[in-house]
């Protein structure tokens, strides 16, 4: 197995893409062998890609909300690890920001989470990341989030936390009466057994 700074450096230097980033390349994530918890998301958005910290916008307050934790906790790397499909601001199209670029995905996730060998539990977030974690089998992400249990508790589908996702959330009450409590408690109790 590669060396996990090895890697880490070789993903932080990566220009596979350089020439369709608006913004160039500048890699996002968050990674430590030790982290129980992994999130799967998308690709950062402009915001996250100018600070260059993950989830450091409107949707990682709600999603940091959602899991009940604290800033502190959510950017320790040995709790923790982030790792979007893709790594760098994709641009934006007609609708917000475009899909995570098709090359980062192939290059660097097989190579990454082989060094996240102590994972308890990994959030799937939105679309790219569902189809990728778990199979794409043609369901919606609306599907996926309401089968949360199948894949529980390795594994939970949830819906990107995005404002853009206020009407999802509005029109599907029982994603926060019934997977929230469930995942928070789970939150808690491998954050309590890494301290």
């Amino acid at each position: 197995m590669t060396s996990f700074l090895s890697v880490l450096s070789d993903v932080r230097a990566c220009t596979l893409c350089k020439q369709h980033l608006p913004l160039g390349p500048r890699p996002v994530l968050q990674l430590h062998p030790k982290a129980r918890i992994l999130i799967a998301g998308q690709a950062p958005g402009k915001k996250v890609h100018l600070s260059g910290v993950p989830f450091d916008d409107a949707s990682g307050n709600r999603l940091r909300e959602w899991l009940g934790v604290t800033r502190e906790v959510f950017y320790d790397p040995e709790k923790i690890a982030i790792l979007p499909m893709g790594f760098c601001f994709p641009g934006t199209g007609k609708s917000g920001d475009l899909p995570p670029r098709p090359e980062c995905a192939p290059a660097w996730r097989e190579p990454l989470l082989q060094q996240l060998g102590h994972l308890e539990i990994t959030l799937v977030l939105g679309q790219y990341a569902q189809a990728y974690h778990l199979g794409d089998a043609g369901l919606s992400v609306t599907a996926l989030v309401k089968s949360w249990r199948t894949y529980w508790p390795e594994m939970v589908p949830l819906p990107h936390p995005s404002p853009r996702n206020n009407l999802w959330l509005r029109r599907n009450p029982w994603f926060e009466t019934e997977v929230l409590p469930p995942l928070r408690e789970r939150i808690s109790a491998i954050l309590a057994r890494s301290m």
